[in-house]
């Protein structure tokens, strides 16, 4: 017989299977959004990675201004010096002068032409970089619209079963302190290691719920009897009797019902 406050097996076995309905639910709530939290999560990531590119491309039309900046003050300059060797050429006392101031003026005229070839070369640099921006900032428009309308649909979904996951959470901590760390502990190691989620499931037509085995009648009986905590040497999972699933399948239908 069991002592005041202590916890039977059959309690820990109800717990259990509706901590498994809670769980599942909630798994039922996720699949609704679906992969839209991963989706929002690209596109934003995508949004970063566009405006680092936006920001990279503006800052080289910046520079291909300042460098032409620079080639138009060295144009200014040879202008200045030539200007100045043509002062110098009225005052030349020989032909070696002359040719030397000359070819200082042939210099500046070539560091002009240099100048004003670089200049066109910044100027088509920066009008190809120019519609580059154009296009990516087309494209960051799209991608940012795209985000509003998929954080739009996480929003709805989230305004909708936020009350009722957090509900569920306070549910399921209820039955969590029914049961011993141990057993929650193997309870959460099954349901990891099982792809639909299910770490405690009912007995079917002689046979652990999904699985094709045959369960001994011997066993059967040790179930319904609801004595210990047995779990299926197949698939590992915690089993019940259909009696105990049904009863509370009823019972927690009731409890989603309300919160909905």
């Amino acid at each position: 017989m069991a002592k005041k406050n202590e916890v039977t097996v059959e309690e820990k076995l109800r717990a259990l299977y509706d901590l498994q309905l809670i769980d599942s639910r909630v798994d039922e709530i996720r699949n609704v959004r679906g992969e839209l939290p991963l989706e929002v999560e690209d596109l934003e990531n995508e949004i970063a990675g566009l405006e680092k590119r936006l920001e990279n491309f503006n800052q080289e039309v910046s520079d291909f201004d300042l460098q032409s900046k620079e080639q138009k003050n060295n144009i200014e300059q040879a202008k200045e010096e030539f200007k100045k060797y043509e002062e110098k050429l009225k005052n030349v006392r020989n032909n070696r002068e002359y040719n030397s101031i000359v070819k200082e003026q042939e210099y500046q005229e070539l560091e002009i032409q240099l100048s004003e070839k670089r200049i066109k070369e910044f100027s088509a640099k920066k009008e190809l970089k120019e519609e580059a921006i154009g296009q990516l900032s087309e494209k960051l428009k799209e991608r940012k619209n795209h985000l509003k309308a998929k954080k739009g649909e996480l929003d709805e979904i989230l305004k909708e079963t936020e009350k009722e996951e957090k509900l569920l959470a306070k549910k399921a901590g209820e039955f969590q302190n029914k049961i011993e760390a141990s057993l929650f502990e193997a309870y959460n190691k099954i349901r990891s290691n099982v792809k639909n989620g299910l770490a405690i499931v009912a007995i079917e037509r002689g046979a652990s719920g999904g699985s094709f085995f045959t369960i001994p009648p011997q066993i059967q009986m040790e179930i319904a009897s609801r004595q210990k905590i047995i779990t299926d040497e197949h698939s590992g999972r915690i089993l019940v009797d259909p009696d105990l699933a049904k009863e509370e399948k009823e019972k927690m239908e009731a409890v989603f019902s309300s919160k909905k």
